[in-house]
């Protein structure tokens, strides 16, 4: 993100709209520069362009959290200097809200939006959660070691963490730790060979989208009704539903080594997720950025209203 020819240009643009800022407040000669007449719309377009530029590279906003928190501090501290009050209040009003945010989302709590179907049946499309930062201990960018000690992850936790190759973050259930071999064979998991407690919960038959990419390359929908079952597993600390569809992903019997210092993550919708079984791979401990800990609220889509029925911990 940092290194985003967007992000930089927003970045200079800021600075340049601040600076013009200041000195138009501090000389009376400079009321008239195009620049400080304009801060407003200026700061506006370079703010939406650095939100773009996040938004694209799937940035972590704690960092421009802390620039923001940092620059307005010395705006603030140059207007001590200055004696100038226009400038004491202005970034004030910046500094307090800004840094408060900063420390809320960095070291306490951080929403996330599920973007896809790998959680379901616990946890689906449009469902924000809270993500406890403090579970893993505290650090700054989303990735990277963490600045104070740390507890590490546990069977069973709903983790959320950037994989190695993809920077958007994901989320999914624990369970393999360093070291451990996990087996599936005929979709049951076993971990340093003993099975995942699974318990039947229900069938129920269900329509599912299927892509399909022809000779030419084009691909093509189709709908199907298919029996999905659902299972109670036992994992850890943790009781949580698995959704199977009868007859898809049917494999030979694979294994995996956990390597030292990564984790194994699988998706709830096991015939439906993109996990450690998959592309994802194993997840280095410094990766993960916190514990999926509440459900505030779903929103499944921007003409839709959001609800709070679903609000509640995260099993």
């Amino acid at each position: 993100m940092i290194s985003d020819p967007i992000f930089i240009i927003s970045m200079i643009g800021m600075a340049a709209v601040l600076v013009a800022w200041i000195i138009s407040e501090t000389k009376e000669n400079y009321k008239d520069n195009f620049v400080a007449n304009n801060s407003s719309v200026l700061s506006t377009i370079f703010g939406l362009m650095m939100l773009y530029s996040i938004f694209i590279n799937a940035g972590d906003l704690s960092i421009v959290l802390l620039v923001g928190s940092i620059i307005s501090l010395l705006v603030l501290l140059v207007g001590l200097f200055l004696k100038n009050n226009e400038i004491i209040s202005s970034s004030r009003g910046y500094f307090i809200p800004i840094f408060l945010i900063f420390v809320l989302r960095t070291f306490i709590y951080e929403p996330y939006q599920i973007p896809s179907g790998s959680m379901m049946p616990g946890l689906k499309v449009g469902d924000f959660l809270l993500v406890d930062k403090n579970s893993y201990g505290y650090k700054i960018n989303r990735i990277g070691n963490s600045l104070s000690s740390q507890s590490d992850p546990q069977y069973g936790d709903v983790v959320v963490f950037v994989p190695q190759h993809n920077p958007v973050p994901y989320v999914k259930r624990l369970i393999g730790m360093p070291g451990d071999k996990i087996r599936i064979i005929n979709k049951q998991v076993y971990v340093n060979g003993n099975p995942i407690k699974k318990t039947f919960y229900k069938t129920k038959e269900e329509q599912i989208t299927k892509r399909y990419r022809d000779l030419s390359g084009k691909i093509t929908s189709k709908k199907s009704n298919v029996l999905v079952d659902y299972y109670y597993e036992e994992h850890g600390n943790r009781k949580f539903l698995t959704r199977n569809i009868r007859g898809e992903n049917i494999q030979y019997p694979s294994e995996w080594t956990v390597p030292s210092g990564n984790y194994f993550v699988m998706g709830d919708n096991r015939d439906n997720s993109n996990d450690s079984t998959k592309d994802v791979g194993f997840v280095p401990r410094e990766n993960f950025f916190g514990e999926a800990s509440y459900l505030f609220m779903t929103w499944e889509c921007w003409t839709c209203l959001p609800y709070f029925s679903r609000v509640g911990t995260i099993n």
